[in-house]
């Protein structure tokens, strides 16, 4: 993914009631590796379109950078997560599918690598995405994941796991682990392990 030493564009999908450790958490470690080895990727904020997200609770406001219209063509999308109700509420969103999940699914087709945080991979529980994939999500989403996405193996006890194009997180602080991974991947584990004692984060 980092052929001739191009940067990758990091898109963070952002919706009204993300969590926001789900997005921050993942989102800083990308900020790091940045500092560590400069150039190496570019974050940025999508969202459908350009208006302000509320967060969980209604607690802060997120103003996107791009929309979908507008944005970078991703190398790596970030799909945080939300309260579970708030994600069974988007499956059966029409809009929310016909704009945000069409989306998703056209940038993984064109390319990019799918990196959903927590309950994010059970927002994409409505597509095929998953079929034949070993997939996580929030320890209580677990049993609701699997029945959702039959064709797929559902991980417990795990805090992610890699499919190549696919990477799924545990609950909440393991995006922090599944973005710390990728750094390891794409540039060093040296680079990794420095950023996880910048973030005093225990080693699992």
């Amino acid at each position: 993914m980092t052929a001739q030493n191009q940067p990758l564009h990091v898109a963070f999908l952002i919706y009204n009631q993300v969590e926001v450790l789900d997005l921050n958490g993942p989102l800083d470690v990308f900020v790091k590796a940045n500092v560590l080895k400069p150039n190496t990727y570019i974050p940025y904020l999508v969202s459908a379109n350009k208006d302000l997200v509320h967060t969980e609770s209604n607690t802060m406001q997120i103003l996107p950078q791009y929309s979908f219209a507008d944005c970078p063509k991703p190398d790596i999308l970030v799909i945080p997560g939300a309260n579970p109700d708030i994600v069974l509420a988007y499956l059966q969103n029409e809009q929310f599918q016909q704009t945000y999940t069409v989306w998703i699914t056209e940038q993984h087709q064109q390319g990019a690598l799918l990196f959903t945080v927590c309950t994010g991979s059970l927002l994409l529980s409505n597509t095929n995405l998953f079929d034949g994939l070993a997939i996580t999500t929030h320890f209580l989403g677990l049993d609701t994941l699997q029945e959702r996405c039959p064709k797929a193996h559902v991980q417990r006890g795990v805090r992610f796991v890699d499919q190549d194009q696919v990477l799924t997180t545990a609950g909440i602080t393991a995006g922090i682990d599944g973005a710390l991974h990728l750094v390891s991947k794409h540039l060093d584990p040296t680079i990794s392990k420095t950023i996880q004692q910048l973030f005093e984060y225990p080693t699992l």
